[in-house]
């Protein structure tokens, strides 16, 4: 019997239209755009403004975008994850009405949380919907409206966080291209360095954690950046070593945007050229779930068949893993 395994056969992008760049931010906080350039690698990032507009807008924005690439008729679908660490609302999935929305009325649907690995984790969950064999079209969308979680006038973390949205559909595979192999991990003591402390079911808002701004973003910068650049490296090094690849068997590096000095840390420590590299995080900043998609919908026309990504990623919780990818069509 030919084995299944799970390929990425079309992707979506959405970007707010609103940018605020790091010139707009130096009217806003102690800052500047040299200092945030050089600390992070962001000039810009998008904001999603409306009354009314969520991650869910985003996403569905994502998905059609796939959808009309793909001449896809959403009632095919049937599975759809929406890897986000800012759903909607509370009790009540995102995917779910993401679904709805874009017509995939024969798909069940519920959202993925893992911080900025979410749609990392997300690729390995629905890899095994398809790899069961039950499954054929399944459709994973990283999202995040970030700017409904940041306090602008923070300088840490303001400079970092913008809004945007990619999907991918995930479809089955005998050729054995897809996903290869995956080396996902966590640590529940890193939670107190990356969180939003209120709006949770533990600390519930109330007046005094508005007062506090408890329902922001806070991040204790140091201690992240130092696991990040550790844990997202180590990953990507043990994903290699355990499939016998070297730098050479790589073609490309597609690794959570959330700090230039990151990503450039995991590449190097792969010894992996720049022009493998994966980047965009000048012109998006950090978009938590969104960053993975986002890559590959902005490199996709220069992905080839046969192509090996290793995917690694670093968030909050903590949780970082790798994934050894290979790519299935050419654009």
């Amino acid at each position: 019997m030919t084995k299944i395994t799970a390929a990425i056969t079309a992707v979506g992008k959405y970007l707010p239209e609103d940018i605020l760049s790091n010139e707009m931010l130096e009217k806003m906080v102690d800052t500047n755009d040299e200092w945030i350039f050089t600390r992070t690698g962001i000039k810009e990032r998008r904001i999603l403004k409306g009354e009314g507009k969520g991650t869910s807008f985003m996403a569905i924005k994502a998905a059609q975008e796939l959808i009309e690439k793909k001449k896809l008729n959403p009632k095919e679908i049937e599975l759809v994850i929406v890897a986000t660490a800012t759903p909607d609302m509370q009790a009540a999935a995102t995917a779910a009405y993401v679904a709805t929305q874009i017509g995939a009325v024969n798909a069940f649907g519920f959202d993925l949380e893992a911080a900025c690995s979410s749609f990392l984790y997300g690729m390995s969950v629905a890899s095994k919907y398809i790899e069961s064999g039950k499954y054929k079209k399944v459709l994973l969308i990283g999202a995040d409206k970030c700017s409904s979680m940041i306090d602008y006038t923070d300088r840490a973390t303001c400079i970092i966080f913008g809004d945007g949205a990619g999907a991918v559909l995930f479809e089955p595979n005998t050729e054995g291209l897809g996903l290869q192999d995956e080396y996902l991990r966590s640590d529940g003591s890193g939670r107190e360095f990356l969180q939003v402390k209120s709006s949770g079911s533990m600390y519930p808002v109330t007046k005094e954690t508005l007062e506090n701004r408890e329902n922001f973003v806070f991040q204790d910068g140091k201690t992240v950046f130092k696991n990040a650049v550790f844990n997202m490296a180590d990953v990507a090094v043990k994903i290699l070593e355990r499939n016998n690849l070297t730098k050479e068997d790589v073609s490309w590096l597609a690794a959570h945007q959330a700090n230039k000095r990151i990503i450039e840390a995991t590449a190097n420590r792969i010894k992996l050229e720049s022009s493998k590299v994966m980047m965009n995080i000048e012109k998006y900043g950090n978009t938590t779930s969104a960053t993975l998609p986002l890559l590959l919908a902005d490199y996709e026309e220069q992905l080839k068949k046969g192509d090996t990504i290793i995917f690694a990623a670093f968030g909050g919780g903590f949780t970082w893993g790798s994934i050894y990818f290979k790519w299935a069509y050419n654009s």
